[in-house]
């Protein structure tokens, strides 16, 4: 018998830390090894060589929509995961909303859990859902294992998962505070979102850019403030997701520097389209947030390279075609992006290749900071005792994303058309390949 289940032979490994060649042995599930200045012979059932290619921690998603039980026709475990695999993740936080029955109690959790043990091909962890009335639940999602809380301030878009109001969020707060876990707030002024999109359709003003701006970045300005003021009253670990500007994000950092547990996430989309492509592509690029125009992009960016961005997340929010169809009318639609399979193409072409973004802050974004925000002890990098979770790269390898390249259960997403740079061709989960060389090789 083998000693080890796969070696991963003459790759150059990439960490948070540090860039090596060397080899990876894996066994039940775990790296055992690795090594970088002895070659491990090859006593293993399989063995990969990576010659020519970067390997690179499995990425870690924590922000998908994948609606099943319920909405499965919307997206479900099993085509969103494998959109993930393609795409170099291995793990993934699914949030409480989209699912019917949403994930606000321990029964729903419970559901969903096990529907992704059966469907899933990576690796599955779930937000809990705050809304109102819920708030002694949030004990017994939490004993559960759920990763964190989930609340919306303004209308979530989902008829039974309503938005948190103040008095929600602060009791919410003090609750998760005792739990020791953290809050994610969907982060925009309700008030403010609402009467400006009411003035600008009173007005018949209805296109691409008049949404985005019914939606502006003083409403996510006015909006995380508040929950800042919460979050220093209650002690409780705030998460801002989807933060579309680096104004949003200056906010975050000025309370970092203050002492207050507060993180903050964007998405691909925030960094790699603008308002052009909203009106271009209708509601396909959609999204709430709305996207930022181009300098926005750029400020963006700027705030990733400064380390002023906690972790990257894609949002993916899929729904069926004919709920993206958008005519004159941008304020009709849903908002979600369909991008989980995109994230690390992003990072990599308009990061690394673009602007400098190096590797190893790549895999800070996307791996390591995830894990040890989110209390993933044994994920996030590449070491000897760590799960088995691992993407290989082709750096050098470029691509046009056609729409049959996408293992998503509708084959729509922004990013479809355009060329990019860096291409997964090896995911492994818990030291077995899920996806190589274009193939989904498990579930």
């Amino acid at each position: 018998m083998a000693m080890y289940d796969v070696i991963i032979k003459n790759g150059t490994i990439v960490t948070a830390d540090s860039t090596f060649q060397g080899d990876i042995a894996i066994k039940d599930g775990k790296m055992t090894k690795v090594v970088t200045n002895k070659p491990l012979e090859n006593d293993a059932a399989e063995i990969i060589d990576a010659e020519g290619l970067h390997v690179l921690p499995g990425l870690i998603d924590p922000h998908v929509h994948f609606n099943e039980p319920g909405r499965t026709e919307w997206e479900g475990l099993e085509t969103g995961s494998k959109s993930l695999a393609a795409g170099g993740a291995t793990t993934f936080f699914d949030m409480p909303l989209n699912s019917t029955p949403p994930v606000i109690d321990k029964e729903n959790l419970n559901a969903k859990k096990e529907l992704a043990a059966e469907k899933s091909v990576v690796n599955a962890n779930f937000w809990g859902g705050l809304v109102p009335g819920n708030v002694d639940q949030l004990k017994d999602m939490h004993d559960r294992g759920v990763i964190g809380f989930k609340a919306f301030m303004p209308p979530s878009g989902i008829e039974d998962f309503d938005n948190a109001d103040d008095e929600t969020i602060f009791t919410g707060m003090q609750e998760i505070a005792s739990l020791g876990s953290r809050l994610a707030v969907h982060a925009e002024s309700p008030v403010i979102c609402e009467q400006l999109a009411k003035e600008k359709q009173r007005q018949g003003k209805t296109s691409a850019r008049d949404f985005a701006e019914s939606r502006p970045i003083i409403s996510e300005i006015d909006a995380v403030k508040h929950l800042i003021s919460y979050a220093e009253a209650t002690g409780c670990k705030l998460h801002i997701v989807h933060a579309s500007s680096r104004k949003v994000v200056k906010i975050v950092k000025d309370a970092q520097e203050r002492g207050v547990d507060v993180t903050v996430e964007t998405c691909p989309h925030y960094l790699a389209l603008t308002v052009k492509d909203l009106e271009e592509q209708g509601g396909i690029a959609k999204c709430m947030p709305p996207l930022r125009d181009s300098d926005e992009v750029e400020d963006l960016w700027n705030a990733v390279l400064q380390g002023e961005i906690n972790v990257i997340g894609s949002d993916h929010s899929p729904a069926p075609a004919d709920m993206k169809q958008v005519t004159d009318n941008y304020f009709e639609g849903w908002g979600g992006i369909s991008g989980a399979q995109s994230t690390l193409n992003i990072l990599l072409t308009e990061g690394y290749f673009k602007r400098g973004l190096t590797l190893q802050h790549l895999v800070q974004l996307a791996s390591a900071n995830p894990a040890k925000l989110f209390g993933l002890t044994s994920k996030g990098t590449i070491a000897a005792g760590f799960d088995a979770d691992i993407t290989l790269v082709d750096l050098n390898e470029n691509f046009e994303l056609k729409k049959e390249d996408l293992f998503y259960r509708h084959q729509h997403s922004p990013y479809v058309g355009k060329t990019y740079q860096g291409a997964v061709k090896t995911t492994i989960v818990n030291g077995a390949i899920v996806f190589d060389n274009g193939d989904i090789t498990a579930g």
